[in-house]
């Protein structure tokens, strides 16, 4: 755990920061509570956190073997099995946003994740197999799945591998803002590495800032800064997890539709949304779709969203504010 306490605060409050290991990566929580809170009261906090999170990876990870995730990719077709809330609630949610992308976004794509090599196993793929996975097409999983949410209990149709990746790591965040809400702290922006969410404003009414990256692989450079107001910020793009194979670069994002991984002109989409599992789902939807269909999409669904598209080695953004797109004098 780090801690650090920022004693230009306003006398009532002062800002406290902890972090600590979750989903491969790290989460971070910065908030504003009263002064003087020792260790013990920090560590206490960031035991809260940590549990919220550890709760989100041992029931939707597909690197865990025994997490309720896996242990629903391992079962039979037609076998009701029992599931979390929590997980239940995330299959929802994730079959309505697949549903309202007209398929782009589908949590169906495990079998491809694995076969491209970026789930828990690595391979290297010869150019004739990756021939091979570009006819590959994924079952939609609104089509496989079906929920029983008064009983709690979940069973695929068909032979199915479900990966939460683009969803879970957002609800990861909107639980630890879960934590810090039931302990009253009520100024805070949490975040899973780049997934953030903030409630309210700083001392002072500065809302929080939030760092974009400029879409470089294997480079962290700031491209510029979101102001956040108790609301939340995904991104989804190409530049952090790829692989090279047979002379090109594929990203770790599959399309649904095609049964390969995404090529497009977008590096990257952010959106911002009320909860950071939306926001996160709505991204790798967006960047699915491209900067025509995607576009037009958030434009239709009044969304704010900021695309970054490739021009070369310079990059084209298109800002859309509550379904508008924004002009550069605005």
């Amino acid at each position: 755990m780090k801690m650090s306490i920022d004693n230009g605060s306003t006398p009532a409050l002062q800002r406290y920061s902890v972090s600590g290991e979750t989903m491969g990566t790290r989460y971070s929580a910065v908030f504003f509570a009263a002064a003087g809170l020792d260790a013990a009261a920090t560590d206490a906090i960031n035991a809260s956190l940590f549990a919220a999170v550890d709760q989100v990876d041992r029931q939707m990870s597909t690197w865990k073997p025994n997490s309720d995730l896996s242990r629903l990719n391992a079962a039979l077709p037609q076998q009701w099995l029992a599931v979390p809330r929590a997980l239940a609630s995330v299959l929802q949610a994730a079959l309505d946003i697949s549903r309202q992308s007209g398929g782009a976004f589908d949590i169906g794509v495990g079998a491809l994740v694995n076969s491209w090599g970026f789930g828990p196993v690595k391979q290297q793929l010869s150019a004739q197999q990756i021939g091979a996975l570009k006819q590959q097409v994924a079952h939609a999983a609104s089509e496989t799945l079906e929920i029983d949410h008064a009983s709690l209990r979940v069973r695929k149709l068909s032979d199915i591998t479900l990966d939460l990746s683009g969803i879970a790591k957002g609800y990861g965040v909107d639980a630890l803002a879960r934590c810090l809400d039931r302990l009253g702290i009520a100024s805070y922006l949490v975040g899973i590495d780049g997934e953030m969410r903030a409630r309210s404003l700083k001392p002072g009414r500065q809302p929080w800032s939030v760092a974009l990256e400029k879409p470089l692989p294997g480079m962290r450079e700031v491209m510029g800064v979101m102001e956040l107001c108790d609301a939340a910020i995904a991104t989804s793009g190409d530049y952090r997890r790829f692989v090279d194979l047979a002379g090109e670069r594929y990203a770790h994002t599959m399309h649904p539709l095609l049964g390969a991984p995404v090529r497009n002109r977008l590096a990257a989409v952010t959106v911002v949304a009320s909860s950071c599992m939306l926001a996160d789902a709505w991204a790798t939807a967006l960047l699915v779709l491209g900067e025509d269909a995607g576009v037009a999409l958030a434009q239709k669904r009044g969304m704010d969203a900021l695309f970054v598209l490739r021009d070369g080695t310079e990059f084209e953004e298109i800002s859309i504010v509550a379904g508008q797109i924004q002009t550069q004098q605005d």
